[in-house]
């Protein structure tokens, strides 16, 4: 592979965060692909260490291989396997599991740190609040409501929270968990006989608590009253509390005015989209967490991604990262201009443009893009949840902004008929009528291609 053992894990937390994104149900994700880790790198092969003999057995087979090694291609641009082995006897091994019954896999990610988080205007009051948070827990302000669209950095802050913690006050105990990773547990809860509180759990627990995409609490009254318990119990003993949302609480439908009050109650704080400025820093640190020499990039090709992936941090790290694995792998060593940028990136580049010289095929590759796939994915024959959904969308499009008839949508997609272009199109339009994540996802993809 030619790359170095933090390259290679990095391309393993990539191809991870793909994997995340396409498993049918997120459940198996914690138990079984979290905490693995590469081992080694042999030919076409990487090896991957599971946690357990039953973590190997059931990774190893369908669909869980398929979409690994989906993965690590569309990471790597070329058609490495991946290998799942069993974890060998280490220092650790024989350490005592916890004892605690709930959020055993709710872990930080040692990423995510304020140390590599680049401050602007957009996100310099979200940064200072978070900062002093995790410096005196529940003395500054509480809650702290961190708000804005997706990709903006607001996970990394929440994390960079609950590392600070953990680093600076380790007797202080820092408790991250995503809304969807709450309700799952909850629901767990209450089908299980545990005599053990749940909310006595988080009040013995947490005496920081980071709960990220909130939003996700709407329309699921039990939850929210047990999380609305919870929230107050804190509160009243002065632990501090961070959270997420992807807009301003009393913009969501579907959650309890009393539980808006409160999410609004102590410092809401929005990100907005990234400076020039700050998309560059990013992509400077990117190069050098990469073990690559800045001087080796010309200048052009960082103001380049800045403009042309700036909107959103993690698309443009999304891009970004194929450039850096085209640099360490197919041209090590030679200076990195912006034509050979460019075309690293194609057809990442070209999927905007005016109404007028929009096309089918740009409409595929934005899709794509979005969802962390290949444009063959979209058009081949693969039918994973995640890839039918993806190619629905794009069908959806193409008929909602080009009209274009369905047999020409079609041929498009690998040649398929038009009837089963008209059922996928039809799909995503009864979904729209309900499904709000899904309505942002389609007006996100469809405002870049205007």
């Amino acid at each position: 592979m030619g790359t170095t053992g933090t390259q290679i894990g990095e391309l393993w937390s990539r191809a991870l965060e793909l994997i995340k994104s396409r498993l049918q149900d997120p459940i198996y994700f914690d138990p079984f692909f979290a905490d693995s880790l590469v081992d080694r790198v042999e030919g076409k092969t990487i090896y991957v260490v599971a946690n357990s003999s039953v973590a190997v057995a059931t990774l190893s087979a369908a669909p869980f291989k398929d979409i690994a090694d989906q993965a690590v291609q569309e990471v790597t641009q070329s058609d490495y396997t991946v290998c799942f082995i069993p974890r060998q006897l280490s220092a650790n091994a024989g350490a005592s599991p916890s004892k605690s019954l709930f959020f055993a896999n709710a872990k930080l990610n040692s990423n995510f740190t304020f140390r590599n988080f680049v401050v602007g205007a957009s996100n310099r009051e979200a940064y200072q609040a978070s900062v002093l948070a995790a410096k005196n827990p529940g003395a500054f302000s509480n809650p702290i409501l961190i708000y804005g669209d997706s990709g903006l950095g607001k996970t990394h802050l929440l994390q960079a929270v609950g590392n600070s913690v953990r680093e600076n006050s380790p007797n202080t105990r820092a408790v991250y968990i995503s809304s969807h990773d709450f309700i799952e547990e909850y629901t767990r809860f209450v089908r299980s006989d545990k005599t053990e509180s749940f909310v006595g759990w988080f009040r013995d627990n947490a005496d920081v608590l980071l709960v990220d995409d909130v939003q996700f609490l709407a329309n699921k009254p039990n939850t929210e009253e047990t999380f609305f318990t919870i929230f107050n119990d804190l509160i009243a003993s002065s632990k501090q509390i961070v959270l997420t949302c992807d807009q301003h609480p009393y913009r969501l439908a579907g959650l309890s005015d009393r539980l808006k009050t409160r999410f609004v109650s102590g410092l809401p704080l929005t990100i907005s989209a990234p400076e020039r400025e700050v998309c560059e820093e990013i992509l400077k640190l990117k190069i050098e967490s990469n073990g690559l020499r800045l001087e080796d990039f010309d200048p052009s090709v960082i103001t380049y991604f800045a403009d042309k992936f700036g909107k959103n941090i993690r698309e443009l790290e999304g891009a970004f990262a194929r450039l850096l694995f085209y640099a360490v792998n197919l041209a090590p060593g030679k200076r990195i201009d912006l034509k050979t940028a460019v075309e690293a990136v194609n057809p990442l580049a070209e999927v905007e443009g005016d109404l007028a010289e929009l096309t089918v095929e740009k409409v595929i590759a934005a899709v794509a893009t979005t969802y962390g796939l290949t444009a063959a994915q979209l058009t081949g024959k693969i039918r994973t949840a995640q890839i039918a959904l993806a190619r629905h969308i794009a069908m959806y499009i193409c008929r909602d902004l080009l009209d274009a008839p369905f047999a020409k949508i079609g041929a498009a997609f690998g040649g398929r008929d038009h009837t089963t272009v008209m059922n996928g199109v039809e799909k995503v339009e009864k979904s729209l009528s309900s499904d709000k994540e899904l309505q942002r996802v389609v007006k996100r993809i469809e405002s870049k291609l205007k």
